[in-house]
């Protein structure tokens, strides 16, 4: 890997210095728009609509459109008297526990690794958050932008993950949420039932992006100039009568998927069986004995 920022985390009077790295990365298969008729790339030029000449980039600004149509033009000395930190620091401001972030607020991961002089205080105060059970609030600027992040651990490094502002969520507003809809016990019921027929342990390796390998079996297939098939579609299901039917065929679909019910519960017997509170799960209380705990388990999510 290769580092994209240095600077360092500041705890209290502590400075670490690190090194700043991608921690995903985006395996799409990526294309090249070309001529069609003889694979010639496709280039653009940046033209003006003014006055149609090709304007070269040592004459290009930042615009900022308004309402009215007309454009402010920004300069370079504009955006050098803005408040962002040139420190290069990632200021620890504050710990919260790990389930009070939403998820929603995150956008892209980062690792961070020590300087060879900076690897007792990384060391030190990962193992102190890791013991937390906590993870830290910190403010950083990346790429001329100032971010909320939270620093957590996982597999020993720390972690460094962006947030979004609180106004760049957007609200749900959607009409069936004023809407007065009622579900049945044996339908609530019966969909508990489906959910832990299907609970089980996260493993990311079981899942594949099924796209991608076929995208690039037909690439790998134009380039042997073999012929590509298209492969056969599986058979529709038929759908089921009603709300509560369908429950049934998936909780039974579930059990055969896992041999018998694979540690699920079983389906209510009884469709005037009061629905069970399903156990919650979120994190276990830290065992006050002194065993050693369990490195805490990455979450996923759909980044920034």
């Amino acid at each position: 890997m290769r580092s994209i920022w240095k600077g360092a985390i500041s705890f209290g009077l502590v400075t670490i210095p690190v090194k700043l790295y991608s921690a995903t990365e985006q395996r799409d298969v990526s294309f090249h728009q070309v001529h069609r008729e003889d694979g010639g790339r496709i280039r653009y030029k940046r033209v003006c609509t003014v006055d149609g000449e090709e304007v070269p980039y040592s004459d290009i600004a930042k615009g900022y459109e308004l309402p009215s149509g007309e454009m402010v033009i920004l300069t370079d000395e504009d955006f050098a008297d803005l408040p962002l930190t040139t420190s290069r620091r990632i200021d620890v401001l504050q710990f919260v526990e790990e389930s009070e972030v939403d998820p929603i607020y995150f956008a892209k991961s980062y690792y961070l690794e020590p300087d060879a002089q900076g690897a007792k205080p990384y060391v030190l105060l990962r193992d102190a958050l890791e013991n937390s059970d906590q993870v830290a609030i910190v403010k950083v600027a990346l790429r001329q932008r100032e971010s909320l992040a939270t620093l957590r651990v996982r597999g020993g490094v720390f972690v460094l993950e962006t947030m979004l502002w609180p106004d760049e969520v957007r609200e749900p507003d959607f009409p069936f949420l004023d809407e007065d809809i009622e579900v049945r016990k044996q339908e609530l019921s019966m969909a508990s039932s489906l959910i832990d027929s299907m609970a089980g342990d996260f493993d990311p390796s079981e899942y594949k992006d099924a796209y991608r390998e076929a995208l690039q079996a037909v690439i790998d297939a134009k380039v042997e100039g073999r012929e590509v098939t298209r492969p056969s579609e599986e058979a529709e299901e038929e759908p089921a009568a009603d709300l509560l039917s369908a429950l049934r065929a998936s909780v039974e679909a579930a059990k055969k998927s896992r041999g018998g019910g694979g540690g699920g519960k079983a389906a209510a017997s009884s469709e005037k069986e009061t629905p069970k509170k399903p156990a919650s799960r979120g994190r276990k209380t830290p065992s006050k004995s002194g065993g050693k705990k369990e490195p805490a388990k990455s979450r996923t999510r759909k980044s920034a």
